[in-house]
């Protein structure tokens, strides 16, 4: 299924494993929640396939403007809320079914430049999926050197991380950051040409920075907690992620909320047994298959996990025990940035 813009033709975000995962979770039925709407494709799936209500909700006001052209026809059966998926419990306002969460960013913010989601076109260097709060450029116009080069490495691996963070304080101290074409050329300078076939050198700090503009993985960590909260016993959680680090966080969840975790290391603290509070539906993720990937190259990265809630109560489980990637906390912003 692909969707359009209807405010503007652009094609927008095709929903990656839609179909394997109605496969994974049907019959569908009862209250789904879509923790990530974007422009509607897993919502309408899941109405399509069955569900007798869906609730929907984004961050991003666009998402609910384009929504306003269609989100009639299905009346009473699709309620949309404007909120983060950290607190869907509370947004949802009942028990679910069902929750599906497809993360990262949609192509409708990436194909807008005034978003400055991507440096493909130029634009203002904002990155902000709710277009509140500090953008990207305030964050690398006032955030020390350390700060930046940690957030480059957790959240977006990339190795010359400390060599970027000292280019970007450089420039930032002479002119500050407004584009999001002026930022890219300032990494670019820092890693080598890149050969036929790879990927721009910004890619990997661009990801980092998106993530912590929009604190994507404080909200990833608080929206699979929420889930837990909400899911009737039986209750469905589908997770659908694009890179590494996302997809640890989701499996190292599940593992631990299902009890099929092993501890690895001999000289930690033996873990207490807990009840499962999960059981895997998928033992592992799920991939596109080749027709997928015909239709929609975006999906070659996407792996989806599923798990189904016992009806044992719902437990507090710390970042770290995720792996959720923690960068220093900020000192003091330096002089001179805006």
């Amino acid at each position: 299924m692909q969707d359009s813009d209807p405010t503007s033709g652009r094609k927008a975000h095709i929903p990656v494993l839609l179909r394997p995962l109605l496969a994974a979770v049907a019959p569908v039925s009862g209250v789904w929640l879509d923790g990530t709407f974007g422009a509607g494709g897993y919502a309408r799936g899941l109405l399509e396939a069955g569900a007798d209500k869906v609730i929907g909700i984004d961050r991003d006001p666009l998402a609910h403007q384009m929504a306003a052209a269609w989100v009639g026809d299905y009346g009473p059966r699709l309620r949309l809320e404007e909120g983060t998926f950290s607190d869907l419990d509370s947004l949802a306002g009942e028990p679910l079914d069902g929750v599906v969460l497809d993360l990262g960013i949609s192509s409708m913010q990436i194909d807008q430049p005034e978003r400055g989601f991507s440096f493909q076109k130029d634009g203002p260097l904002d990155m902000r999926m709710s277009q509140q709060g500090p953008s990207a450029a305030d964050l690398v116009n006032t955030a020390s050197e350390a700060e930046i080069a940690d957030i480059l490495y957790l959240y977006g691996e990339e190795r010359a991380s400390r060599r970027i963070a000292r280019a970007i304080v450089e420039q930032a101290a002479k002119v500050p950051f407004d584009t999001t074409l002026q930022l890219a050329e300032v990494i670019a300078r820092c890693l080598p040409r890149p050969k036929p076939g790879q990927s721009h050198p910004a890619t990997r700090s661009f990801q980092a920075l998106r993530i912590a503009v929009n604190a994507e993985f404080t909200e990833l960590a608080q929206g699979l907690a929420a889930a837990e909260r909400a899911l009737k016993p039986g209750g469905l959680l589908a997770v659908v992620t694009f890179h590494s680090l996302e997809d640890r966080i989701v499996k190292r969840f599940m593992q631990l909320a299902s009890g099929t975790d092993s501890n690895t290391n001999r000289y930690a603290p033996a873990r207490a047994e807990t009840t499962a509070r999960f059981t895997l539906a998928t033992k592992r993720a799920i991939d596109a298959d080749e027709e997928e990937l015909a239709e929609n190259p975006r999906a070659r990265s996407a792996k989806l996990r599923i798990a189904r809630r016992t009806a044992a109560p719902s437990q507090a489980i710390a970042m770290a025990d995720i792996d959720v990637p923690l960068p220093q906390k900020p000192t003091s912003a330096r002089k001179g940035g805006r």
